[in-house]
């Protein structure tokens, strides 16, 4: 076997088996690929006689494009730095057709497909129900992934709604009518007019028609 041969060997089982950890320690599904630059061919190195190592250079997970180091500890010893891609597939949430600006998704907006998360820089998510209600921040093709910027919390209370006001206090509980100032997600603040008084609140979104103060 020719020391290229080698090398490409050792970079491919060293590979193997940190990906597979990787995907183990992470309890990750998915499937990879692994494809081993071929060394330089006017590389000249010495025949090993003693133990060779491999260990992952860079980037710290084994998922993209990696450079695996090699070295050999014989009588004349050597490292060598042999670049490597791994494809990760795994099933992450995409547009299941065109969508616009501000749409706030649905079931029939999104799918899982299966793509190669080394290529998605910006992210993705692997569960539909996290972006069920979501709204996209900016159109979207067909297939394209959805990554976490793209989405905002779809606004559950607007502006001059008549909402539920409960202020909390220990373990009582007070429930009053108010109107929202401003339109709100889920655990955002917003201004509100406590309807009895006419007092301006800060109050957070809790769900369509409810916010919630602490007195």
């Amino acid at each position: 076997m020719t020391l290229s041969a080698q090398l490409i060997d050792v970079t491919q089982e060293f590979l193997e088996r940190a990906v597979e950890e990787y995907l183990r320690q992470g309890s990750i599904q998915g499937r990879h690929e692994i494809d081993v630059n071929r060394p330089d061919p006017r590389l000249r190195l010495a025949e090993c006689d003693g133990p060779v190592g491999a260990k992952l250079e860079s980037p710290a997970q084994p998922v993209g494009r990696v450079t695996v180091q090699i070295r050999c500890a014989g009588t004349n010893s050597w490292t060598v730095f042999v670049p490597a891609r791994v494809r990760l597939y795994r099933k992450v949430v995409v547009a299941a057709r065109p969508l616009q600006r501000n749409t706030v998704l649905g079931n029939l907006d999104v799918a899982l497909a299966e793509r190669d998360i080394g290529l998605l820089s910006q992210g993705y998510l692997i569960d539909l129900d996290q972006v069920l209600g979501s709204k996209l921040m900016r159109p979207l093709p067909i297939d394209q992934t959805l990554s976490p910027s793209a989405l905002a919390l779809a606004e559950t209370v607007r502006k001059g709604d008549h909402v539920v006001i409960n202020a909390t206090s220990g373990g009582m509980n007070v429930r009053m009518m108010g109107e929202a100032l401003a339109g709100g997600a889920p655990g955002q603040q917003i201004r509100v007019k406590n309807l009895s008084s006419g007092r301006m609140l800060k109050a957070r979104v809790t769900g369509p028609g409810q916010v919630e103060v602490d007195i």
